[in-house]
């Protein structure tokens, strides 16, 4: 389940970084390091909250960190250095999915009000074997489910449920407006609901 906290934890970060990620533009090796490991739980949450997949998620973290590392002179200051990074690392995430176009097994134990599609919460596990195995099967229809939303409605869907980011803050890592943003978590939301129905 992506972690909020650790990504509060690096935006409260980003004052105790400034000055390390300064650094880092003039090529210190060793403050992009510390860099690296104050914001890599966050990011890998972010990342393996859109690709589903332990595995895949260290291999595009891996790319991003490379990323970041060439385009850190692009980085102006303009915005919190996380935002920064989390749009890059989204991205990255969103290109990946694309690429792969597999389905996976793997997400968040959520389950929906089927009828509506209303309600994102974490699955209950019941006490009795039966609402265990309930709650287990119902959470595997979910997952089946999510895997086939296309990356850019899954992703929308993660920063605004899971990790709860306001709409402006989801368009600004995505380069897009609120409006649009806006209209992919309806769709998302519409499409999860469709599929939810198709599923036996």
């Amino acid at each position: 389940m992506a972690d909020t906290e650790s990504i509060a934890r690096a935006v409260a970060a980003d004052d105790e970084y400034a000055e390390r990620v300064r650094r880092a533009q003039a090529g210190d090796e060793a403050a992009f390091g510390e860099v690296v490991r104050g914001h890599y739980e966050a990011v890998f949450r972010r990342v393996v909250g859109i690709v589903r997949n332990e595995h895949d998620a260290r291999d595009v973290c891996q790319e991003i960190w490379v990323t970041v590392w060439r385009r850190l002179k692009d980085y102006r200051g303009d915005a919190k250095f996380s935002t920064w990074l989390y749009a890059v690392a989204t991205r990255r995430a969103i290109d990946h999915q694309r690429k792969q176009r597999r389905w996976f097994t793997r997400f968040l134990p959520f389950r929906t009000n089927e009828r509506t599609g209303e309600t994102i919460e974490p699955a209950a596990t019941g006490s009795e074997p039966g609402e265990a195995l309930e709650g287990a099967e119902r959470s595997a229809r979910f997952e089946r489910a999510i895997a086939a939303l296309p990356a850019k409605h899954r992703a929308v869907l993660i920063m605004r449920e899971v990790d709860g980011l306001a709409y402006e803050e989801i368009a600004q890592q995505l380069n897009c407006r609120p409006g649009t943003v806006m209209s992919r978590l309806f769709n998302a939301r519409r499409l999860l609901v469709k599929k939810l129905g198709e599923l036996p």
